[in-house]
């Protein structure tokens, strides 16, 4: 940058000098070299406009882009969050009380899985879902009164037997 101003400086001393041969009155020369002084300030003081009137818009550019940047940032990070809960994370947190030794317990499971082991008696629970293709047998111990295979039981229990082969 240096070198241009200089290189600049050094024009405007050249085309001084060819004015100064040219004219020979001194009042003449002084109002001329004056009046070229005067329109090359005008020139730098618009340059000079120039210059910070993109100076102050480089820095609004610098400014905006530091808010985008952090607004990206905050959608970057609630995007994450949103595939760990949608994608990424299959497993929740259940807290389950064993139907056989009423232990209860917190554990990691996700909607595929069916079952799941006690830690304190080992047993196997089965993990019902809602699903309305599926049915309880009666026989997990743990919904006490599905019904489906208790009037069975009961029958059986009071010593009524279905006599429909005897006949």
């Amino acid at each position: 940058m240096n070198s241009k101003v200089s290189k600049l400086q050094d024009n405007f001393n050249a085309i001084i000098k060819k004015i100064e041969k040219r004219i020979t009155d001194k009042e003449e020369l002084d109002f001329i070299k004056q009046q070229i002084a005067d329109l090359s300030m005008l020139y730098i003081d618009e340059l000079n406009k120039i210059m910070d009137l993109s100076e102050r818009q480089v820095n609004q550019v610098y400014e905006n882009q530091k808010i985008l940047e952090k607004k990206l940032a905050d959608v970057e990070r609630g995007m994450n969050n949103i595939e760990k809960e949608l994608f990424v994370e299959d497993e929740y947190d259940f807290e389950i009380v064993c139907p056989y030794c009423n232990h209860e317990f917190v554990a990691d499971i996700d909607s595929n899985k069916k079952e799941v082991e006690c830690p304190e008696c080992h047993n196997i629970i089965e993990l019902d879902w809602n699903n309305d293709d599926h049915e309880c047998g009666g026989h997990c111990g743990g919904c006490h009164g599905c019904g489906e295979d208790a009037g069975e039981e009961d029958e059986e229990d009071s010593g009524v037997e279905d006599n429909d082969d005897d006949m």
